[in-house]
């Protein structure tokens, strides 16, 4: 194999995905806490306009986790 066969990691594309991972991780942690937060405060209204944000922002979450891991490996191999 000569050193022209050898492909190399894409910056660009690397960056892009540590970045949705530094996105993801606030958003795990503020998630997490919202749902929690809707659970333990069960008769307040508040609760029914809590609850389907935090559901949404569990789910933007696991999408930015894994479209930011398949990004990284994307540009490395």
């Amino acid at each position: 194999m000569t050193n022209q066969d050898q492909k190399h990691t894409d910056k660009q594309l690397l960056l892009k995905g540590i970045k949705r991972l530094a996105l993801a991780l606030p958003l795990l942690v503020l998630t997490t806490y919202l749902f929690t937060f809707t659970f333990l405060n069960k008769e307040t209204i508040p609760m029914y306009y809590l609850l389907p944000l935090a559901i949404l922002g569990m789910a933007a979450t696991i999408y930015l986790l894994f479209n930011g891991i398949k990004l990284i490996l994307k540009s490395m191999f």
